[in-house]
């Protein structure tokens, strides 16, 4: 549910995040945005992130401009299916932003 390319209307969305986490929550988690990368972790239940203080309501630029995908592997050559499969391999994903903390 939470991976689904969905629009929930907004006042329900903002209602079923206390319960359940909803595309627009996880979203943000999908982030080339350091501090939106290292954000709402949670996979069904949204209560982690807000205990943990890793939830947030929405990106800085908004669902609608907002880039999603990993910002180290941007360049159309890493989108083919064989650099897809071998990218959580390569040296360069050590630059991720999970990997550290943003300031």
């Amino acid at each position: 549910f939470n991976h689904a390319n969905a629009r929930l209307p907004q006042a329900l969305d903002h209602l079923l995040r206390w319960v359940v986490v909803t595309p627009d929550m996880h979203r943000v988690h999908h982030s080339v945005v350091y501090n939106e990368t290292n954000s709402n972790f949670g996979f069904n239940l949204p209560w982690w992130d807000r205990i943990f203080g890793t939830y947030r309501a929405r990106p800085a630029a908004g669902h609608e401009a907002m880039t999603i995908g990993v910002d180290a592997f941007r360049a159309r050559e890493d989108l083919r299916l064989d650099r897809l499969l071998v990218q959580p391999f390569r040296e360069s994903a050590g630059g991720y932003a999970i990997n550290r903390r943003a300031s």
